[in-house]
């Protein structure tokens, strides 16, 4: 059991600071959903988002340094081979309706809690952040988001006021597409 909130986390012996502010694991969240970075890339941008220390880190240290991400991104659980469950969140395009919740759970705005990335100072820790996410009750627009995405993955039958919700909402249930600039530049040529 962890009781502290980690803010350096221990890559072959030696200990690097980490960005623990739930601003740069969101950051983190959208630089891995980014269609036009490789595999590579992404990697490459959650590591020097998250270690601010990363340059410095030897190239042997680069899989321990991704694992011990995931780890602290995860909440402090390893991943595991249990089967993967629908994408029911965007937390780019989510973020709004994920705020009033959170802020009501923790009891402030979390938005105007100071944080200096460069000097790695202040912040919400992203473990607060997620507690306060699994704290989230059903009486919020994120909850009836979550819940009719969760219906429509699992292709399940939504009641008569949850199809009037979502004909008014379309906007928040459906993940918006997100084109590369390549696809971009093809849909402007057939428009």
């Amino acid at each position: 059991m962890i009781y502290d909130l980690p803010t350096r986390l221990m890559i072959d012996g030696v200990e690097y600071a980490i960005r623990y502010d739930y601003r740069a694991i969101l950051d983190i969240c959208i630089a891995m959903s980014d269609s036009e970075l490789s595999d590579e890339e992404r990697l490459l941008a959650a590591l020097t988002i998250f270690y601010p220390e990363f340059n410095s880190m030897p190239l042997t240290s680069y899989e321990q340094a991704v694992e011990e991400c995931l780890w602290f991104v995860n909440g402090g659980e390893y991943e595991d081979s249990r089967e993967k469950s629908p994408r029911l969140v965007d937390w780019e395009q989510d973020f709004a309706i994920i705020c009033a919740p959170i802020n009501r759970v923790v009891g402030k705005e979390i938005r105007s809690i100071p944080y200096d990335a460069e000097t790695n100072t202040g912040g919400f820790h992203w473990w607060s952040f997620l507690s306060a996410y699994y704290e989230i009750g059903g009486d919020c627009t994120f909850a009836q988001v979550v819940g009719i995405r969760s219906k429509i993955a699992r292709n399940q039958k939504l009641d008569k006021s949850e199809k009037d919700w979502l004909r008014r909402n379309r906007k928040l249930v459906d993940f918006k597409t997100k084109y590369t600039e390549h696809d971009e530049s093809l849909i402007k040529q057939w428009t």
